[in-house]
């Protein structure tokens, strides 16, 4: 499918979307008949089924950080075309966007790159260089949080890949939230699926998965603050190691 850039000048016109209320109780409702938690939680399929009986393809986004290709595949059999959002941050590994090109060929999807206002070195320029090892913080805030909160202005819904065994913060993520911060609908359709789950997918489905996750990246970010994991480590040990830091901020409540 197609691919188009969604730098610091804006965003495509989407359709209208309906209010804040509305959405909430789209969400409440999705989480009550999805039976969120409990023994007979519905299936990934059952998830992305239930949104696309209440919103247009054109009202949901798909992010991704192109670990692997597994959520976008599983969405898009019931929202073809959908858009596949890929923060470009600007520190990507090389294979980071050498899959990003695979699933922009491979799947019946849409992808959009997600800019932050500055390059790398304009930030750099203002900033310092190597403000993730100085601040970490305030680096993803600029090159993912706001870009990724600003893209997500004319969508109604958004899904990610959380999955509640990837960290302890990450335990209790439910199937739909209403997500305060960015305005919408938050969806978590693999949020009961293992690693093993996710690699059996991609070998099942022939969908496309990142190098780096055969190569001791079982969680992969930016280049300058990703490292390898051992066997038996938490797999997302390797994200910030040593700078006290487990979240980058984008599934913050």
């Amino acid at each position: 499918m197609s691919a188009r850039n969604l730098g610091a000048a804006g965003r495509a016109t989407r359709p209208t979307k309906r209010g804040a209320d509305e959405l909430r109780a789209l969400a409440e409702a999705g989480n009550a008949a999805l039976r969120n938690g409990a023994a007979d939680e519905a299936s990934a399929y059952e998830v992305v089924a239930w949104v696309a009986a209440n919103f247009s393809t054109d009202a949901a986004a798909v992010a991704c950080s192109m670990a692997d290709a597994v959520l976008p595949h599983v969405v898009a059999q019931s929202l073809p075309g959908v858009d596949v959002l890929f923060l470009d941050t600007g520190y990507h590994f090389a294979k980071t966007y050498e899959t990003r090109d695979l699933v922009a060929a491979a799947l019946d999807v849409r992808i959009v790159d997600v800019r932050p206002e500055q390059t790398v070195a304009e930030q750099d320029a203002q900033l310092g260089a190597e403000l993730f090892s100085r601040d970490p913080n305030l680096c993803c805030a600029r090159r993912k949080v706001e870009p990724l909160q600003r893209s997500l202005g004319g969508y109604e819904l958004w899904f990610t890949g959380v999955r509640r065994d990837e960290a302890p913060t990450r335990t209790n993520t439910p199937l739909v939230q209403w997500d305060e911060r960015n305005g919408l609908v938050k969806v978590n359709p693999l949020a009961a699926w293992s690693f093993d789950d996710l690699l059996d997918y991609a070998g099942a489905f022939g969908v496309p998965v990142n190098d780096l996750l055969g190569q001791g990246y079982p969680s992969i970010g930016c280049e300058p603050c990703t490292k390898r994991v051992a066997p038996g480590e938490d797999p997302r040990s390797g994200r910030w190691a040593g700078l006290g830091k487990t979240e980058c901020g984008l599934h913050s409540d």
